[in-house]
């Protein structure tokens, strides 16, 4: 397991990995995982293929670490990253957001070549 040092502005760094969680998104997150009231759990942040623009991001609660996870401390919860994933979100910065659209994690990627309307899928190419 990767493990990432971070600091009290959650700006997290190991070699050319950067991954920002603002504040806002961690209370979220923390919020998220209080609800689900079971030990051991942990939000898994990932990109996969998919959505209009080719690539699309996604969420998922897991009890499960696997081996080449970059583990990202948010308080008490620890958000898990896998290495392919984290190679396209190198830079980016994760939110949430609530407005007159709803309530959504919001990622700001510098990779993003192209992104959909709603924001949810992106192309690195």
């Amino acid at each position: 397991m990767n493990a990432l040092k971070i600091n009290n502005r959650t700006r997290l760094s190991l070699n050319i990995h950067m991954l920002t969680i603002t504040d806002t998104a961690q209370q979220k997150l923390v919020e998220i995982l209080a609800e689900e009231k079971e030990p051991g759990l942990h939000v898994r942040m990932y990109v996969a293929g998919g959505g209009c623009s080719g690539m699309q991001y996604g969420f998922e609660i897991t009890k499960e670490k696997n081996e080449d996870d970059w583990v990202i401390p948010v308080e008490n919860v620890d958000v898990l990253v896998d290495a392919i994933s984290m190679q396209y979100l190198e830079n980016a910065t994760v939110d949430f957001k609530s407005d007159l659209e709803g309530s959504r994690f919001s990622i700001n990627n510098p990779q993003a070549q192209t992104t959909c309307g709603c924001g949810s899928s992106f192309s690195p190419y």
